[in-house]
């Protein structure tokens, strides 16, 4: 059983902080690994602080004591103290060495944190997960992020149940023991924090590489995987190539230990883990191949395989202070790996990709009862602050400092942040003003950005003087009131702007200390100012935030026709895919409150002839015939009914269907049909994605011809992205004619847990009242467990998070059931049933039916006196929003 935290815990306080009393500098781990149960012994090198007159204190959760001494003597039972989370021990001294032995029930553990083992006991393996507090379930020790220590991990184990025996470092010897047993020993030569830690047991095959870095060092890098999944590790192997390499000649970052190990499993509560030389992965990020995999999942293979070795540098060998500076290294590093897949595909297809991500997950947690800074004041559980807004804010407030610092100044000031915080624990005072410093320049008034939680609204309205020929643009933030901070200041949003001209060319900006550029970045540091741009020949449209140069919302006094000459006419392809998706939401606003088709004809008409333009990235085509979402849509409505939403999102894209002319769309999808091939090249994926788009907008004026391509297309399908496609369109437009194709991808994937994930996920999407039994039968199928966090992620999730209407029924079933389901998880995994549970996210905007069901179905959750402090936290949050 794991133990159930008491949910009322005070919380930590970023203003509270200290260092640490106690600090380890050497560690030594001895593991005798078993399935039921593994022991371990610590033998830790103390060191005091001599400012701090504090008894050691240990944190431990879950942990059996065995022996203790200290300094080669025994304890007394007098001398030492366990208490709730932790251990006291009195007598240590500065230099004292204190040894622990405890044991742990590695096989009970379905929290998956600290050591546990993934898959059957009689064919899985034992594995760690240490961030953010997980080593406190290993071991007694001071688990925080500023303890840094050398490790030395030894291993033992039997030799046939546990053939491979990894841990983090490097190897420093191995043998044969008695009784079949054997033995592995590790050193990391590196001082890293205990949620670094990591060790892999078990019976593994592996892909290898030789590598040399940049400056010289011979690393053999080694990725492991069941048999089952071992060869469907090559793309993550050439990805990791590219990782290294890239790092080298972008930042400057060489990879710095003998050996680098890459391990996957289909149990695990997160993305994947950079653990130093160990990295573990979620298999959903590591494995690929055409025939399970789609497009979307090898970019993100090759993204999460980078964004974790890119973290050996930014998280590693600079870790973070304390937890409330985890966006330092989770922010800073999604943006280095936004970067590298930019560089690796299309910049502007991968910035549509990220600023999509960032409106329909974190605008959304900014605007909610979850909202919280980048950088939260307070937590009481940090599980919970693995977050959009900690993560994809966090890259974006990255993204605007490299902007102003350009190319060149930012590479300055990240090498100044990794020589000065080599192996420390650094702050995000510390990175601005590496930066600032770099480049002489004041930096420290872009920390509001991280201690302030939501969107800022930025306003604008130009004026242009014909008679002078001057424009004048007038900008204005504000960023809506939250529960915590009910008064927000002025930040400064750098807002990259151009003109264009009637004719769709950019305008010449000729302002004070600028001449002749077509792209200007001006700073928005107050509530209001005025931005004089001269010699404008003709009134201008004007493209503003171009890039998203800031996470803001733009609220810009546009006519469909300008916006119309944005999307069909701006050189910049994200440019251009904002102008749409900002007229798209003109569109849906003009259906919804009834209003003159302008916006929807503008919508329509220019998209329509963008689908005739042949010189147009299929890519980014398939983008643009995209409107923004229902969860986007939503954040238009002060009162939000989800069923009326799809309904008339649909209504939109059959506009738009129609215009184009199903003709047209036969015509296009023959012809991209005809070229389907199974390659991952960037011609093949563009083709696929388009084409998808293109049956999808046929389904809508023709679905009995769209379900005879797509029966056909899944039959024929060359990939994964052709075969899923083909079975959503069938299942949405021809419930009857989906049944037996379903029932083949059942078969056919029966032993691959990634592909079944995407079965359960495909049908918790269809829309519509009908998904709740659909759920519910799908939760009967035998390979449906809540165990396996991405199961349940796939089918809940999914459910939940990613289809509106289905989830939100006017009767507030989806809640009571979903609500239920979160109570049976919470007793298993709390991390998962936590993040689960931020689906109720907005309940408060709902109407009142919907939002009378919702506060019911949490209010019930939070009368339960047994909830972990992770669930906890989130609906009692939910409940105070």
């Amino acid at each position: 059983m794991n133990a159930r935290p008491d949910a009322s815990s005070l919380p930590i306080r970023l203003a509270d902080y200290r260092a640490p009393a106690w600090r380890v500098e050497r560690v030594e781990l001895d593991f005798e690994l078993g399935i039921a149960t593994t022991e371990i012994g610590a033998k830790l090198l103390l060191r005091r602080d001599p400012a701090q007159d504090e008894s050691l204190r240990l944190d431990g959760e879950n942990l059996e004591l065995i022996s203790i001494a200290l300094d080669g003597e025994v304890l007394a039972d007098d001398a030492y103290r366990l208490v709730d989370g932790g251990l006291e021990v009195h007598g240590a001294r500065d230099g004292s060495v204190l040894e622990t032995r405890v044991r742990v029930h590695p096989a009970a553990n379905t929290a998956l944190e600290g050591l546990y083992l993934s898959g059957p006991s009689e064919t899985g393996f034992l594995l760690t997960q240490c961030e953010a507090q997980g080593f406190r379930h290993i071991t007694f020790f001071p688990d925080r992020p500023d303890v840094q220590a050398i490790y030395t991990v030894t291993l033992r184990a039997d030799r046939a149940r546990f053939p491979v025996l990894l841990a983090g470092g490097n190897p420093d010897g191995s043998g044969e023991l008695e009784d079949g047993r054997h033995w592995a020993r590790f050193v990391d030569p590196h001082p890293k924090p205990a949620y670094l830690f990591a060790l892999v047991a078990g019976r593994l095959e592996k892909i290898e590489q030789d590598y040399r870095t940049a400056d010289g060092r011979d690393v053999q890098l080694k990725i492991w995987a069941e048999a089952d999944a071992i060869d469907r590790c090559h793309y993550a192997m050439d990805a990791l190539v590219r990782s290294m390499r890239w790092d080298e000649q972008a930042y400057g970052r060489n990879y710095d230990l003998d050996v680098f190990h890459v391990v996957a499993t289909h149990d695990f509560n997160m993305g994947a883990m950079e653990n130093k030389g160990l990295n573990i992965f979620n298999t959903k990020c590591l494995l690929a191949d055409a025939d399970s995999s789609t497009d979307d999942e090898y970019r993100r293979v090759e993204a999460v395989v980078a964004h974790e070795y890119f973290h050996n540098w930014s998280g590693n060998r600079v870790t973070c202070r304390d937890w409330f500076q985890l966006s330092l290294k989770e922010g800073f590093t999604v943006y280095r790996e936004q970067c590298f897949s930019a560089d690796m595909n299309s910049a502007p297809l991968k910035r549509i990709e990220d600023v999509g991500l960032l409106r329909r997950a974190q605008f959304p947690e900014d605007a909610g009862p979850l909202a919280h800074p980048v950088r939260p004041a307070e937590y009481r559980e940090i599980n919970n602050f693995y977050t959009a807004t900690v993560y994809e804010k966090g890259a974006e407030l990255v993204r605007m400092l490299a902007g102003k610092l350009g190319t060149a100044g930012f590479r300055r000031g990240t090498d100044l942040y990794f020589s000065r915080n080599d192996g420390r624990a650094a702050t995000l005072e510390d990175f601005l003003a590496a930066l600032g410093e770099a480049n002489d320049v004041d930096l420290s008034p872009y920390l509001a950005w991280y201690g302030q939680s939501g969107t800022p609204r930025l306003k604008a309205h130009g004026h242009y003087d014909a008679t002078r020929h001057e424009y004048t643009l007038t900008l204005s933030q504000h960023t809506p009131a939250s529960l915590q901070q009910p008064r927000k200041q002025p930040l400064p949003i750098p807002v990259k702007l151009a003109l264009f001209g009637s004719d769709g060319r950019m305008l010449p900006l000729h302002t004070d200390g600028q001449t002749d550029a077509s792209e200007i970045v001006v700073v928005l540091d107050e509530a209001e100012q005025c931005f004089v741009f001269r010699d404008v020949p003709e009134r201008p449209v004007p493209s503003l935030l171009r890039g998203l140069s800031a996470p803001a919302v733009l609220e810009c006094d546009y006519t469909p026709a300008e916006l119309a000459l944005l999307l069909g006419h701006d050189p910049d392809g994200f440019n251009r895919w904002d102008a749409g998706q900002q007229l798209a939401l003109r569109a849906y606003d003009a259906l919804r409150d009834g209003a003159h088709n302008g916006a929807v004809n503008a919508w329509c008409d220019t998209l329509a002839a963008l689908f005739d333009d042949a010189r147009l990235d299929a890519a980014l085509l398939a983008d643009l015939l995209v409107p923004p979402g229902e969860i986007e849509l939503a954040e238009r409505e002060s009162v939000v009914d989800p069923a009326r939403i799809y309904t008339l999102r649909q209504q939109l894209q059959q506009r738009l269907a129609a215009r184009i002319g199903a003709d047209k769309l036969e015509a296009r999808y023959r012809s991209l049909a005809a070229q389907s091939t199974a390659g991952i090249d960037a011609v093949s994926q563009a083709n696929r994605s388009l084409k998808q788009r293109v049956l999808q907008l046929l389904a809508l004026l023709d679905p009995t011809a769209a379900c005879h391509h797509a029966a056909t297309q899944y039959l024929d399908a060359p990939s994964m992205t052709d075969r899923l496609a083909a079975l959503g369109v069938l299942a949405r437009h021809d419930a009857a004619r989906s049944v037996e194709p379903l029932v083949h991808y059942r078969e056919r994937y029966a032993s691959d847990p990634l592909a079944l994930d995407k079965w359960f996920a495909l049908q918790a999407q269809l829309p519509g009242e009908g998904a709740l039994a659909r759920v519910q039968a799908l939760e009967a199928d035998p390979a449906f467990t809540l165990k396996n966090p991405n199961r349940a992620r796939a089918l809940l999730g999914t459910w939940a998070n990613g289809n509106p209407s289905g989830f939100h029924r006017a009767d507030g079933a989806g809640y009571r059931l979903y609500a239920d389901r979160l109570l049976a998880l919470d007793a298993l995994n709390p991390q998962i049933a936590a993040r689960l549970a931020t689906a109720f996210n907005g309940w408060q905007r709902l109407e009142p039916h919907r939002r009378e069901a919702a506060h019911a179905a949490l209010a019930s959750l939070a009368g339960h006196d047994q909830l972990s402090r992770n669930l906890a936290e989130i609906v009692g949050n939910m409940l105070k929003g």
